[in-house]
């Protein structure tokens, strides 16, 4: 039995992405499944939203909420739609050992989403997506990485000592 991680379904090769387009990782999508049982997710297409789509990004608003709103079309909020679907998704993540993530997404971004003003200023860099921070406030103790972390060997060995550690499997997923 393998480590089970979910991964951003565009970072293995799905074109889920709003422009219709994939982001595949070699070493995630060529590699990682010698090590673990990879369970795709996309939280916009799980949620309903259609590729392509709008193209959205994470907005602060004067009472300090953050919410999903469009880039182009300013009154298009996916906010409650995307919320929605996080709060269904306690068993998938429960059964996870780990997460990887699509850095800079406005759902997935670990630590690196740009949250913009409502009049459309970049005001902050270094944010979670919105399934992001509420994976990580709910499940505090779950694996979680993303895409660019991974990018260099080094830290793919830390990734698989972490997951062998977690999981208490084999490396080898043996």
């Amino acid at each position: 039995m393998k480590p089970r991680v979910g991964v951003s379904a565009c970072l293995l090769g799905h074109p889920v992405r709003y422009d219709g387009d994939a982001r595949p990782h070699a070493w995630i999508r060529d590699i990682l499944p010698e090590y673990a049982d990879l369970l795709p997710f996309c939280p916009e297409t799980q949620a309903g939203l259609t590729v392509p789509r709008p193209a959205v990004q994470l907005v602060r608003k004067m009472n300090g909420e953050i919410i999903m709103r469009g880039v182009a079309d300013q009154d298009l909020d996916v906010t409650g739609r995307m919320r929605f679907w996080m709060e269904q998704q306690e068993s998938f993540v429960e059964n996870l050992h780990a997460l990887i993530f699509k850095s800079r997404s406005p759902s997935c971004g670990l630590g690196s989403t740009p949250v913009y003003s409502e009049a459309g200023a970049e005001v902050e860099q270094n944010q979670d997506g919105l399934f992001a921070a509420w994976v990580r406030h709910r499940f505090p103790d779950l694996l979680l990485f993303d895409d660019v972390f991974l990018d260099k060997s080094d830290a793919q060995a830390v990734f698989l000592s972490l997951l062998a550690d977690k999981s208490g499997i084999d490396r080898r997923g043996s």
